[in-house]
């Protein structure tokens, strides 16, 4: 298993931090890695809920991913799960308000654990598993920086 955290300070209350991450039809428009948002459940965000989206890769190409919602406590915690070729994957958001510099914040902690589900996936994680925890730790950071600049904030992301 493969893990990397990523930590970003957004100044900008959890709340408010939460509804952009959850906002699924305005994701492609904030999250400069994101491609339109195709929603596979119908109903209001929670458990449950199941979208796919296109990603631009850190090395660049493209990759089509399912996320779904496993689960939702606003405004603290997110987590989402998806299958990729050889392994799944689980994305987990904390967001927790601090005080910084004076001024109310979020810290927002995204954690992304790859667990390999058969052969062909403990084999590519023997392989490439230094490389891909780099190129993950570079797309969790450019998620956490659009958040902070669609929060119209500044914001400054840490290696957790």
């Amino acid at each position: 298993m493969s893990t990397v955290a990523v930590t970003g300070f957004i100044e900008a209350h959890a709340v408010d931090v939460w509804r952009l991450l959850t906002d699924l039809p305005g994701r492609a428009a904030r999250l400069s890695a994101a491609g339109p948002v195709e929603l596979l459940t119908p109903g209001p965000f929670g458990p449950g809920t199941a979208w796919r989206e296109a990603r631009t890769q850190p090395g660049g190409g493209t990759v089509t991913e399912e996320f779904l919602v496993v689960e939702a406590r606003a405004p603290h915690l997110l987590v989402l799960c998806s299958s990729g070729a050889g392994v799944d994957y689980r994305i987990t958001w904390n967001l927790r308000s601090v005080r910084r510099r004076r001024r109310g914040c979020t810290a927002v902690t995204v954690t992304q654990e790859a667990v390999p589900n058969g052969p062909y996936g403990r084999v590519v994680a023997l392989l490439l598993g230094g490389l891909a925890a780099r190129a993950v730790e570079v797309a969790l950071r450019r998620d956490l920086a659009d958040l902070a600049l669609a929060a119209g904030a500044t914001g400054s992301v840490e290696a957790a």
